[in-house]
């Protein structure tokens, strides 16, 4: 099982990776395969126009989450990695007055978002809680051409026939061969005995593997640029974060926070009044910098998803205050080990909140920062395992319930105590020889069973939680 750590920590628009990078990549990806793809081409019919509807999740949190705003997007070729934030409202605007998909290479296939891109509420599509189904229609509206697609957490998305494969055992769509293949936590234990290699060093192996076998040269230099890259991302989100005030779009009046926040700590930090709760204040205020921007559609790391954004950037920042030895290097280790434990997680369970509640999402995230701290201040992969399994044990059962289907409540504050809990699980493991009682694997899987057994009103449809049970009153815009 490979999974790369750039397909954990990919860079794109918030508020949502599930909910709004999935169907920005989904909607361009059909564009590319009405266009370009092996489906019978009737020879008397042409496309004219393109109609999209969203499902379950997607459909329940979709407008919150920005999701219809990501369709159109997607459909006029955007790309989430490169989409210019400040470019949307001008972007839907035009579609908005045109009803015309205008892309360079592409016919002027007809859409009007008011009409061809529906929130079905009644139909929930089989694969998974957040489908979309994208027609390619005729001048009589006959349906040319379908897909369906899930945004399966994360970013990632997948069509009917892939998750089919996914589900049935597998996942790696395009299989890489690597030199440590390990699929579970156990696995990386035994490989790292018996390799001597640490965590990071065995997924810096496999990630070199993988460049090599798809032709990329000087691998190892390379590989080392783009995490830095991944890493500057984040920290230019923290960054950004903690410039900004106002209040946070979606109607609920929620007002930034973290810039006031650490203004405060500054002050302090400043005159050497730290205080016995620095760190923790610290961490809070970089995870609700990073989340605030993901609220307000601002450019973010899935790590691993966008909800969960906050936290492990939160963690490095932290790691680079308070910790007088670190430095760049350990950039390099951190994201190494966060990637191998989220890849393992990802494959035995999941990351995404449609499917297990904020588990998988927070959950995840604290379990892989958790890690990357433990080995970045000197753990044994054992030590790392055990700081891993610590944080996502007490994360177990958290429900996904954003209120009006915003990332915003709970969301900004559950990430800043993911980022404590992260730092908390790693000094608890440091302080002890890697021995306990819940192995890491145990934790995942119960996880995952809990997140199968868990109402589907607490996975990131709204209707559940503090979603039903918090008065809103969303002031439109």
């Amino acid at each position: 099982m490979f999974l790369s750590i750039f397909d954990l920590f990919k860079i794109g628009i918030g508020p949502s990776s599930s909910h709004t990078m999935g169907p920005m990549v989904a909607a361009r990806r059909f564009l590319h395969e009405v266009r370009d793809g092996d489906w019978p081409r009737p020879a008397s019919a042409n496309v004219v126009r393109i109609r999209a509807s969203l499902h379950g999740s997607l459909a329940f949190t979709g407008k919150g989450h920005g999701s219809d705003t990501a369709v159109i997007l997607g459909l006029i070729g955007c790309e989430p990695s490169s989409m210019d934030p400040d470019a949307v409202d001008q972007i839907l605007q035009r579609t908005g007055e045109t009803g015309h998909i205008d892309v360079d290479g592409f016919p002027n296939w007809s859409f009007d978002p008011k009409v061809d891109l529906v929130f079905d509420y009644d139909e929930k599509l089989p694969g998974h809680a957040n489908g979309m189904r994208f027609s390619a229609l005729d001048e009589f509206d006959n349906p040319l051409f379908r897909q369906i697609y899930y945004s399966i957490g994360g970013g990632f998305v997948v069509d009917a026939d892939e998750l089919a494969r996914i589900d049935a055992g597998f996942e790696d769509l395009t299989p890489v061969d690597v030199p440590y293949p390990f699929e579970n936590a156990t696995q990386m234990l035994e490989m790292a005995d018996q390799s001597r290699m640490s965590i990071a060093q065995m997924k810096r192996s496999n990630e070199e593997a993988a460049r090599s076998a798809g032709g990329t040269k000087d691998g190892a230099i390379d590989l080392a640029k783009d995490i830095d890259s991944i890493w500057q991302a984040m920290d230019s989100c923290v960054k950004r974060g903690l410039n900004q005030d106002g209040e946070l779009p979606g109607g609920l009046m929620v007002k930034r926070r973290a810039r006031q926040v650490a203004e405060k700590l500054e002050a302090k930090w400043s005159k050497n009044e730290l205080g016995p709760l620095a760190a923790n204040d610290w961490l809070s205020a970089y995870a609700m910098a990073v989340n605030e921007e993901n609220a307000a559609g601002g450019r973010v790391v899935t790590a691993p998803t966008n909800g969960a954004a906050g936290v492990i950037p939160a963690v490095m920042s932290y790691l680079f205050r308070f910790h007088a030895g670190a430095s760049r290097k350990d950039v390099e280790e951190f994201l190494l080990t966060a990637a191998a434990v989220g890849g393992i997680i990802k494959h035995n369970a999941s990351i995404s909140g449609a499917e297990v509640g904020c588990q998988g999402e927070v959950g995840s995230a604290a379990a892989m920062a958790a890690a990357g701290l433990a080995a970045v201040m000197g753990g044994t992969p054992a030590q790392v395992e055990n700081a891993a399994e610590i944080a996502l044990e007490h994360h177990l059962g958290m429900t996904c319930d954003p209120v009006a289907g915003l990332v915003q409540v709970p969301c900004i504050e559950r990430n800043a105590l993911g980022a404590v809990k992260a730092v908390t699980a790693a000094s608890l493991a440091l302080h002890g020889d890697g021995e306990h009682f819940v192995p890491l694997d145990a934790c995942i899987e119960t996880m995952r069973q809990t997140g199968m057994d868990m109402s589907e009103r607490y996975k990131e449809t709204s209707q559940g939680g503090l979603a039903v049970n918090v008065p809103v009153n969303i002031v439109e815009c």
